[in-house]
């Protein structure tokens, strides 16, 4: 598998378990790149809804992905601390005639300054596992992928450490000078 390089700029898309197009987020810059991890990092960028409708990012934002792992992790960086949210995902692909790429299982983690958490959009995932539906062994596959990402934050291991954010931001700077 093709890995991006540092410094390049790539899209990001998100899709449905059926296949359809979810959200693309236009323009992100790779900060590392290997065959199992991704970390990338964008501020103020187009995202485009499956619907057409666009709006920007707010702030910085660090995004790590792994090639192993269920989820993948946004820290963005705002005045009172480093807020995350955790879709919980597909591992990611590469494909680079057009975008990294994942599959969205809506239900997502918010994690606040903290490290205090919530999960969101259990009522999504359950429409959703039933209309597309999802096989017995997925479903198992993703809700042991959210427990796994809540011993991450609990632990502050990998994304949640402590320096992590504040590390691959100040890469991204060196980026845009």
């Amino acid at each position: 598998m093709s890995v991006p390089k540092p410094g390049q700029h790539i899209q990001i898309h998100s899709y449905k378990h059926n296949g359809q197009l979810h959200r693309v987020w236009d323009s992100t810059t790779i900060l590392k790149a290997t065959q199992n991890v991704v970390i990338g990092a964008n501020d103020k960028t187009l995202v485009t809804e499956s619907d057409g409708r666009t709006w920007i990012t707010r702030e910085p934002a660090i995004c790590y992905f792994h090639s192993k792992y269920w989820f993948n992790i946004i820290g963005m960086l705002r005045n009172d601390g480093v807020y995350y949210y955790c879709n919980i995902s597909s591992p990611f692909v590469y494909d680079e005639e057009e975008a990294l790429k994942y599959i969205d299982y809506d239900l997502d983690v918010k994690v606040f300054p903290d490290m205090t958490y919530i999960l969101l959009d259990e009522d999504e995932y359950e429409q959703h596992r039933r209309e597309m539906n999802y096989p017995h062994v997925l479903d198992q596959i993703l809700k042991n992928n959210v427990n796994h990402l809540l011993r991450w934050i609990r632990q502050r291991k990998g994304p949640f450490s402590p320096e992590f954010i504040d590390q691959w931001y100040e890469r991204y700077l060196t980026y845009l000078t």
